[in-house]
């Protein structure tokens, strides 16, 4: 059983390395398609009570909101994998914008994530933390974390 708490400002990637990567195997909970943190408990506490594996595709950039999934991940057995998704603002902004116009998230929104984003760490529970470089045309790059980026 996987928790997987994906951690970055808009435009870096998430949702695209969430369909690469896990849209066979895990659910994707996120608030932008649930729109209210009601909708987004009732699935996180599905996913535990079924044991299914599952991946939160939000921001989630500070200690706190993390830890809305790491704690009772952590309290079904679940493991619990955390990907930081490393990325330039003005490169996330560029992404940002060519997106369909329902989906661009106002940059004051984008600036918001940016400067309370703080960097996970294994304090905070995760059982294996790695770090997501987006390369051109939407490949990437995962590496085990280290502690210093």
């Amino acid at each position: 059983m996987e928790a997987i708490i994906f951690i970055g400002i808009q435009g870096a990637g998430k949702s695209t390395f969430y369909r690469d990567r896990f849209f066979n195997t895990h659910i994707r909970i996120n608030l932008d398609m649930l729109k209210t943190r009601h909708r987004e408990q009732i699935f996180l506490q599905a996913c535990l009570e079924a044991k299914q594996p599952f991946v939160v595709d939000n921001t989630n950039p500070t200690v706190e909101e993390r830890k809305r999934y790491i704690t009772p991940a952590k309290a079904k057995g679940f493991q619990v994998v955390g990907y930081y998704f490393q990325s330039e603002l003005e490169e996330c902004k560029k992404r940002n914008s060519q997106r369909n116009s329902e989906q661009i998230v106002p940059i004051i929104g984008l600036l918001a994530t940016y400067k309370k984003l703080v960097l996970p760490s294994w304090q905070e529970g995760f059982d294996a933390l790695y770090s997501v470089k987006t390369n051109l045309n939407y490949s990437f790059i995962v590496e085990e974390w280290q502690s210093e980026i």
